[in-house]
């Protein structure tokens, strides 16, 4: 199978409707459109999304607070993961992350999600713990992952 092409940019508020509805289809717990949104009150979230030429394929978003960069969201349409979109999420949240001084970085992932366990393993997250309960619908434990600074 080719690899599909796809573009990283900024997201904007008109994309709010069609990723609440890509939540509706991927996550048990999905952010509403009045949460994207909200996103955009606050300089301290960084947000991207990746598209096709015809459909936005994923998101990405992240909280910067005190030097560290905290993934609160990614997310790939069913149909296209497996392409890169993920990583290439991941990497433009790091890279801007960096940009605005973050040394460090984290996120929780349920246990049972191996793929993306996977993911945020190849782009340089180590588990350093686990969230009892952390997640609902079903209750799940999360791992806390993180990239800590060099120094």
């Amino acid at each position: 199978m080719d690899r599909i092409k796809f573009t990283l940019r900024d997201m904007t508020q008109d994309d709010a409707p069609y990723l609440a509805q890509m939540e509706q289809d991927i996550f048990t717990d999905p952010w509403s459109e009045s949460t994207y949104w909200e996103l955009f009150r606050y300089s301290y979230y960084i947000k991207v999304v990746a598209e096709t030429d015809d459909r936005i394929a994923g998101c990405a978003c992240m909280t910067m607070l005190g030097g560290e960069g905290d993934i609160d969201r990614v997310m790939v349409d069913a149909g296209l993961r497996g392409q890169g979109i993920g990583s290439a999420l991941v990497q433009r949240l790091l890279q801007s992350g960096r940009e605005r001084g973050a040394e460090e970085f984290t996120l929780e992932v349920r246990e049972s999600n191996q793929a993306a366990i996977r993911l945020y393993e190849k782009n340089g997250f180590v588990s350093e713990g686990v969230r009892p309960g952390f997640y609902e619908k079903p209750k799940e434990d999360a791992l806390i992952m993180w990239i800590r600074s060099r120094s």
